[in-house]
């Protein structure tokens, strides 16, 4: 081995070793609790509301997707709202019989809290 050799291995185990020491004594020392920032605290906010709407968009989606399976509510428009699982049915209907059976309809669905029938009946 010539003397270059030996001259840059030892600096690098040197090196290394240090490294080593160093990293195994910060694993000993005490994590304090970290306080979460407004930043982090509004993105964790919108995160609890995202999840919300995802459910809810759900409900809704699910909530169109039998409307739209029955064939005497299909030819309805009819807009379907949901918050919190709590639900608006919104347009109108030909007569109070559709009109109560597109709440039943949408009470079935999964998620449904309760339904708030605001359709209008035709005259």
């Amino acid at each position: 081995m010539n003397r270059y050799s030996t001259c840059f291995t030892r600096p690098a185990g040197l090196f290394a070793a240090s490294a080593v020491a160093m990293l195994l004594a910060a694993c000993e020392q005490p994590v304090a609790p970290k306080t979460p920032s407004k930043a982090e605290h509004k993105f964790e906010r919108a995160m609890a509301k995202m999840s919300v709407s995802a459910d809810d968009l759900a409900i809704t989606s699910r909530i169109k997707a039998a409307l739209a399976k029955d064939p005497d509510l299909k030819p309805l428009r009819i807009k379907v709202d949901t918050r919190d699982g709590l639900v608006s049915l919104h347009g109108t209907a030909p007569d109070q019989s559709s009109r109560e059976h597109a709440t039943r309809v949408a009470a079935t669905v999964k998620g449904v809290l309760s339904v708030d029938n605001l359709l209008v009946v035709n005259s």
